[in-house]
């Protein structure tokens, strides 16, 4: 199976912060992001960065799905195959609701399609799309969608087609639009910190 990373910090861990990659990557791609948010916030924080379970053909890299050209018909079976690892790592010290799905591009497209119908802390996605047809559950986690204007790659477009979907529900959505293309930018982790002491500081500070 992939080879998935895990950190643990140097206090007991209070919380989880999930990483999935983009298409062409691999799971160490977003661990140093992963560490930089985990200095930033009070509560120790377990990182997990989940590696894609295909090889993509175009290279070394990995893929949640083929993407190009698109395998929209292999979506549910990866997204049920996601949902199931992440559960896996829920435990009786770090709950679902101790945990934050964070991912990028097509790892956004996978945080919202696997996250939402978990009962997680909260929802990151950074330059993600909807899959056809997906439709959001009324009930979810809060969300935060990141998304450059100037994205050559995923047009800023998908985000505001994520966010109307997102609307109907009375968990908070929000979207940083950034003036920038297909990254995570210092702007937009700055949001990222924000939402990550938001949802997961609280709980450890009233423990």
């Amino acid at each position: 199976m992939a080879a998935d990373l895990l950190c643990q910090p140097s206090r007991k861990a209070r919380a989880r912060l999930v990483l999935l990659h983009g298409w062409g990557a691999d799971a160490g791609d977003l661990m140093p992001l992963g560490q930089a948010l985990s200095d930033a916030i009070a509560t120790p924080l377990e990182l997990v960065a989940l590696q894609a379970p295909q090889r993509q053909t175009q290279g070394s890299g990995r893929q949640w799905y083929g993407l190009f050209p698109a395998d929209w018909a292999a979506v549910p079976a990866a997204v049920k195959g996601l949902k199931e690892r992440i559960k896996s790592l829920s435990s009786e010290e770090i709950p679902l609701e101790a945990t934050v799905l964070l991912g990028f591009s097509q790892g956004g497209a996978m945080t919202m399609a696997a996250g939402c119908d978990l009962p997680l802390a909260g929802l990151i996605a950074c330059s993600a799309y909807p899959h056809p047809n997906w439709q959001a559950p009324v009930i979810r986690p809060p969300v935060l969608l990141l998304h450059g204007q100037k994205d050559d790659v995923v047009p800023h477009s998908a985000a505001l087609a994520l966010k109307n979907e997102l609307v109907q529900s009375n968990q908070a959505c929000d979207l940083f639009s950034f003036d920038n293309g297909h990254a995570i930018p210092v702007e937009a982790q700055a949001e990222i910190k924000k939402a990550l002491k938001r949802w997961l500081d609280q709980p450890a500070q009233s423990a």
